[in-house]
């Protein structure tokens, strides 16, 4: 009886809740001309794209900020906002900006605001922190060139200033670009085909974005992120349904347009419906990961890390999020199943399973006291909340004491940026998805630097040996030499536990029919080139 009026009370306050959603959308809609309305995969607080690896602040991204240059769907690196020419030496790279790019308040794109924002960029990001390694001098010659001037050749300058998800180098005015990456920029200026509307900004519950009537696309056709950004409707609408039920009878009623994150077990259903289409947008998918606090107790011991490491089994965690093994692949390659550098070097009770009885021994063995292990738990992203809760039901059975702490994505991505003590509002231990675009080889891989405090990525591994391997790397030319220094560098992170992939997955967002031009690539969804038949 209970579970009946249970379900009944959740299915009339889905139905009212939907109901409500139509009429405010809808007079919405009448007032604003064309509208897609989406429910991302997150909802949207933090919204400097250069603080988080985040990809629902990526997304945001995307929307106001533009790029120098871009990837297409070959791998290749396209011009965007700038062309580009490289000394017969190799060290000397020329942008020359486009003509007709505006920012957002009217004012012209210059090269000095480009210089910026490449400098803000590369403090934090790892492609972005290498290539600044080998850089010289980064300055504007004139109002529209930049001049990136290299110590020694590097292989790496277009791919990173190219590169198409994590941190992504967009460009912003110069006063913005000269906040400290560890601070906000005090507002959303960009030069892309969005403006972002601050006025309708609730956080963690809506974004709205208008187009940018000024924006002068590229004549080539897009292609992932690269060419034509050719904005058809007058305006997107970001939604927040945490309930992936409510987001479903949403998008089915067409209430909503799109659904980034659809749940694997209510595929049928949607599938079901003419009216909607189902496509995995990145076909290169997602590895998910652990990654742990190097910083405090009880994962400032290697022993206890590796104890933690050897505990984890990819399958359980897989079989959680995803469950159908149609959508997911076990693999221990840190840089990707079928990828140039894919090894299984370290792997092995990862992808097996095999490791329980060896993680209690070693944790017995490491001094281990009893600190409790604070994980944080999303309860908000379908993408998310399988990974801590498996980890911990397995790091318990090793003899762990877990705090699992339910909370919600944008407070993970907040929170992991703390450097306090896990007793003071820090943590242990949090879990997240890379696209493949930003685990392929070491250099972009933020989770396998071993930078520490000193520009590394949450959690902050420090490791010296894997800084000089991945200096190696970024200075060879030969693929042969780069398989032979991903392996080391892979059985190194391995060894010393930097982070734990726990395998890769795909799933495929939905929209209605009444959208066409809907895009795929690495870094999805996007929102230019799709329109929209009333």
């Amino acid at each position: 009886m209970f579970q009946t009026s249970s379900w009944k009370r959740r299915a009339l306050a889905s139905a009212l809740s939907i109901v409500a959603l139509s009429v405010a959308l809808s007079a919405q809609a009448l007032a604003a001309g064309k509208t897609i309305t989406a429910v991302m995969h997150s909802d949207l607080r933090v919204i400097d794209p250069i603080m988080t690896t985040a990809y629902i602040t990526r997304d945001h991204g995307y929307m106001v900020y533009d790029t120098l240059l871009a990837t297409d769907s070959n791998f290749k690196i396209q011009p965007q906002m700038a062309d580009w020419k490289v000394s017969d030496d190799k060290l000397t790279y020329t942008f020359t900006l486009r003509d007709g790019l505006k920012w957002h308040d009217g004012t012209p794109v210059t090269a000095e605001d480009c210089v910026a924002s490449l400098q803000r960029w590369g403090k934090v990001d790892g492609m972005g922190q290498k290539l600044l390694d080998f850089t010289e001098s980064l300055t504007a010659t004139d109002a529209k060139t930049i001049t990136l001037k290299l110590k020694e050749p590097y292989g790496l300058v277009l791919d990173a200033i190219g590169k198409p998800s994590s941190r992504v180098p967009f460009m912003m005015p110069k006063r913005l670009a000269e906040t400290p990456p560890d601070k906000p920029i005090p507002e959303q200026i960009g030069s892309g085909p969005f403006k972002f509307v601050q006025a309708e900004f609730q956080p963690g519950v809506k974004a709205v974005y208008e187009k940018f009537k000024d924006y002068v696309p590229r004549k080539e056709p897009a292609n992932w992120t690269s060419g034509g950004k050719v904005v058809k409707v007058d305006r997107v609408e970001w939604i927040t349904m945490p309930d992936a039920q409510t987001a479903m009878n949403a998008l089915q009623s067409g209430d909503i347009d799109f659904m980034e994150n659809t749940q694997l077990d209510m595929l049928p259903v949607l599938e079901a419906n003419k009216e909607l289409k189902l496509e995995v947008l990145n076909k290169f998918g997602y590895q998910t990961l652990g990654r742990m606090n190097f910083l405090y107790p009880p994962f400032d011991n290697v022993k206890v890390r590796r104890a933690a490491f050897l505990a984890m089994k990819q399958k359980d965690v897989l079989d959680a999020l995803v469950g159908n093994p149609k959508y997911y692949k076990i693999c221990g390659a840190i840089f990707g199943c079928d990828t140039p550098l894919e090894t299984d070097v370290g792997a092995e009770t990862l992808v097996k399973g095999n490791g329980m009885a060896e993680a209690k021994k070693l944790l017995a063995e490491s001094g281990y006291d009893g600190t409790p292990v604070v994980i944080m738990a999303p309860g908000d992203v379908t993408t998310l909340k399988a990974q801590p809760i498996v980890a911990a039901q397995l790091l318990r059975e090793a003899g762990f004491k877990v705090d699992l702490q339910a909370t919600d994505w944008q407070t993970v991505v907040t929170r992991r940026a703390s450097q306090k003590p896990p007793k003071e509002g820090g943590w242990n231990m949090f879990f997240t998805n890379w696209v493949a675009a930003d685990i392929a080889n070491p250099i972009v891989n933020a989770s396998v630097s071993g930078r520490g405090k000193n520009g590394g990525w949450f959690g902050w591994a420090e490791d010296a040996k894997i800084e000089e391997l991945r200096d190696k790397f970024a200075r060879s030319s030969s693929l042969d030499e780069q398989k032979k220094l991903a392996a080391e560098i892979q059985k190194q992170a391995y060894d010393q536990v930097i982070y734990i992939p726990l395998g890769q997955y795909v799933g495929p967002s939905a929209w209605r029919k009444s959208l066409t031009g809907v895009l795929d690539g690495p870094a999805t969804p996007i929102f230019w080139n799709i329109d929209k038949t009333e």
